[in-house]
């Protein structure tokens, strides 16, 4: 009965030992694990009490820490787990309150700032990669890092206003960076602007856009030449555009790639050019200007039809003025003049390389309607008239001698009937 009256009490007393735990309720490990058996107050080393059976592995930093570094009341289970809990935030609300975020357990220090960027709503592309932190967060010595805008105009703002070349306030230019300059150039000095409305190509591709552009006005530029060509228009002397009545646009002559040489395609004209005329300067047909030139030949070559051509001499010949009829663009010579078909075959027959001029049989040289057949040394009088003592009629004249040999042969059938007689 004793017995069982003192293992009463004993059970009564170990109850009330566990009810004033300094662990708080619900604390189950076993107290071995911990303490020795000379003293609640000191630990033994090394604690077997396995930190990763709880929420809160210990990794890096933490494993190195006393227990009341973090457990500052020995009711275990009233800490929390998340970082704030234990850190103060030095960063003010201004960033995540997990430090895992941007930090690791083993140190405070972000070892690439880059990467932890590129997740964030602006990733560093470019020139921002170097950048340094307090460029774009201003509060970067306090550690203060709340959320930029992300436009380019929120950061680069003074860059935008204060821009000179070009100006882009008094220009109007949007304030979106990108639309002309790269993140990966080191410099403003670049841009990358899409100026495919109007391609800067050959001489087009000058750098300068204050070469076209005004200070004040990098819109509503029109893309007609003499806008920008004026100058050059008007100031050329060869040749004089404004006295020739030359059109204003440019490309109708020239292309991108220079004033010269010029690409006017003259065949779309009244006058295409072949031959000789190809090659030829314009000034030497339109040395009067270049609009109401007369395509007419005698024109541009009175000089070689009154002075140049003395065999014949087309003047005194009152040859027509109208080249084509004998010459062709290739040149002077040879004549293209048809005189086989058309009169008296001279270039056939037996008349074929027997004379040098025009003159050896056209003796009049003021009409080359009149001819001689009798004055050729092989048409002697005297032997004609032995050869024609047969003939009724006959006469020894030019005209005669035509009228029976239309084509000079004298040993072809004769056609008596066109005998002329005086």
């Amino acid at each position: 009965m004793r017995s069982l009256s003192y293992l009463t009490v004993l059970l009564i007393l170990i109850s009330e030992l566990y009810a004033q735990s300094p662990h708080g309720e619900n604390f189950s490990i076993e107290c071995s694990i911990c303490h020795s058996d000379n003293s609640w107050n000191k630990l033994i080393e090394p604690i077997k009490f396995d930190h990763s059976q709880t929420k809160f592995r210990l990794l890096g930093q933490h494993r190195r820490l006393e227990c009341k570094s973090c457990h500052q009341s020995l009711e275990f289970n009233l800490i929390q787990t998340d970082c704030a809990s234990c850190h103060q935030d030095v960063h003010q609300n201004s960033v995540s309150k997990d430090c895992l975020v941007c930090h690791d357990f083993n140190s405070w220090i972000v070892k690439d700032i880059i990467k932890l960027h590129q997740s964030s709503r602006f990733p560093l592309v470019g020139k921002h990669k170097s950048a340094d932190c307090s460029d774009c967060h201003r509060d970067y010595d306090n550690r203060i890092f709340r959320p930029n805008g992300i436009e380019c105009f929120d950061c680069h703002k003074n860059d935008f206003n204060n821009s000179q070349n070009p100006n882009h306030v008094i220009a109007g230019f949007d304030k979106d960076c990108l639309l002309c300059h790269s993140m990966n150039q080191q410099s403003w000095n670049k841009s990358n602007f899409n100026h495919d409305f109007f391609p800067l190509v050959g001489g087009h591709k000058i750098g300068n856009c204050f070469a076209c552009h005004t200070q004040s006005n990098f819109k509503g530029l029109t893309k007609d030449c003499y806008s920008c060509h004026k100058s050059d228009y008007e100031n050329v002397l060869s040749p004089n555009h404004v006295s020739g009545n030359f059109s204003k646009e440019c490309s109708e002559c020239h292309n991108i790639n220079g004033w010269v040489p010029a690409s006017f395609n003259h065949n779309l004209t009244q006058f295409p050019l072949t031959g000789r005329h190809v090659n030829l300067s314009c000034q030497l047909c339109h040395s009067g200007g270049y609009s109401g030139t007369s395509s007419e030949c005698y024109s541009c070559h009175k000089n070689d039809y009154e002075n140049g051509q003395n065999n014949p001499n087309h003047v005194v010949a009152n040859f027509p003025t109208e080249c084509r009829v004998c010459h062709s663009t290739n040149g002077w010579t040879p004549s293209n003049f048809q005189h086989d078909a058309q009169y008296f075959p001279i270039y056939s027959g037996k008349h074929r390389n027997k004379w040098s001029n025009c003159s050896d049989c056209h003796r009049v040289p003021t009409s080359f309607a009149s001819f001689s057949c009798i004055d050729c040394h092989e048409h002697r009088k005297s032997r004609m008239d032995d050869e024609h003592s047969d003939v009724n009629g006959y006469v020894y004249v030019s005209n005669a001698c035509l009228s029976c040999h239309p084509k000079g042969d004298s040993d072809k059938p004769i056609n008596f009937n066109r005998l002329q007689t005086r």
